[in-house]
């Protein structure tokens, strides 16, 4: 007579330790969901005082009407000619800076990068540079695609500086290579600047970084460029959180580091090089940006590139705000601005015990 043995299966109960861990990870994640969408709020409400405050005084119930009806007076223009395309640019120069500082600042592993670092800024000043020295123009929509050429040059330069070597492009010799280049670029820029006055006078309006006085045209010619970059960061942030943990430990995770890298340097190149070329070089939002949302969210990419994107857009309009408002009816540049209020951020920065911890 056979005998049956009965099979069962044994389950085991959560335990409370895992219930609770669980219980936390869900109100954190609600939290910086929560905080995230009170950023964009802050930034509607940045947009609409972009919109609405100028040299020129326009009522609210004016600007309304000109929105919704277009130029059908003076005001109409200055709003959509004037007002609209600079609050556009601020939000798209201010969120594409944010990402690009989170981006370096994981790349390079060095909490003081920004996106400058690459060399990208001074590769488009001089390509700017030389554009006016050759062919007399500052029209915005003819020097943009300059300015983008020279960021993306500089970008490859570095890139190839920075890889030689077995080990491929490390985080060290890309800043290294970006240095000795921005220094190479900044000399070529002064050389041209004081052998031509009359280039240093027209290049001296777009070198501090403004939003205004940019046409909508710029920010079409920008937007794909911006658009692009921004997805790939995006994209990125799953293996930028592996990247975090160190080299041998992303690589044990499954994450193909050198792509990541390549990749990573390709968004900057595309959020810095068309930032840079819009509006030209904007200190510090790339700096400043990634360490506050970094307080709220902690190192957790995922979460860090959606806030910085919108703390970014924020701090680049608030700035441009500010200067509209403080020098009536004239205005302070908003790479003026950011200037002065990233210089002491970046001396905080440094003089913190804990800055080497990302």
């Amino acid at each position: 007579m056979g005998t049956t043995t009965l099979s069962t299966t044994t389950v085991v109960p959560e335990t409370a330790s895992e219930d609770t861990g669980r219980r936390r990870r869900r109100t954190a994640a609600a939290a910086r969901l929560l905080g995230l969408l009170l950023a964009c709020a802050l930034l509607a409400l940045a947009v609409v005082a972009s919109v609405a405050v100028g040299a020129k005084a326009i009522p609210p119930g004016e600007v309304l009407h000109a929105l919704l009806h277009g130029r059908t007076s003076v005001d109409g223009s200055v709003v959509w000619d004037l007002r609209l395309p600079r609050t556009l640019l601020g939000v798209a120069v201010g969120a594409a800076l944010g990402l690009a500082g989170v981006l370096m600042q994981a790349l390079t592993r060095n909490p003081l990068a920004d996106p400058g670092i690459l060399g990208v800024n001074m590769g488009a000043s001089a390509a700017v540079v030389v554009a006016i020295a050759l062919w007399r123009s500052t029209d915005p929509s003819f020097c943009v695609w300059f300015a983008f050429a020279g960021a993306g040059l500089a970008a490859v330069v570095v890139q190839v500086l920075g890889s030689r070597g077995r080990s491929g492009p490390a985080p060290v010799r890309l800043a290294l290579a970006g240095t000795a280049v921005s220094a190479v670029l900044g000399a070529l820029i002064s050389v041209v600047t004081l052998l031509r006055p009359d280039v240093f006078d027209q290049f001296r309006f777009w070198g501090v970084g403004s939003l205004a006085g940019q046409p909508m045209s710029v920010v079409t010619e920008v937007a794909p460029f911006l658009g692009a970059g921004a997805l790939l960061a995006l994209g990125l942030s799953g293996a930028l959180n592996s990247l975090a943990l160190g080299d041998d430990t992303a690589r044990a995770l499954g994450t193909r580091v050198r792509r990541t890298r390549a990749l990573g340097m390709l968004a900057v190149t595309l959020l810095c090089g068309a930032a840079t070329a819009a509006v030209g070089p904007i200190a510090f939002v790339g700096l400043a940006v990634p360490h506050l949302a970094r307080s709220l969210t902690g190192p957790d990419h995922r979460w860090l590139l959606p806030y910085s994107m919108v703390f970014g857009a924020v701090l680049l309009l608030g700035s441009d705000l500010l200067g509209r408002v403080l020098a009536r009816p004239g205005e302070i540049q908003a790479g003026i601005v950011t200037a002065f209020a990233g210089a002491p951020v970046f001396i905080a920065l440094v003089r913190r015990r804990r800055i080497a911890e990302l």
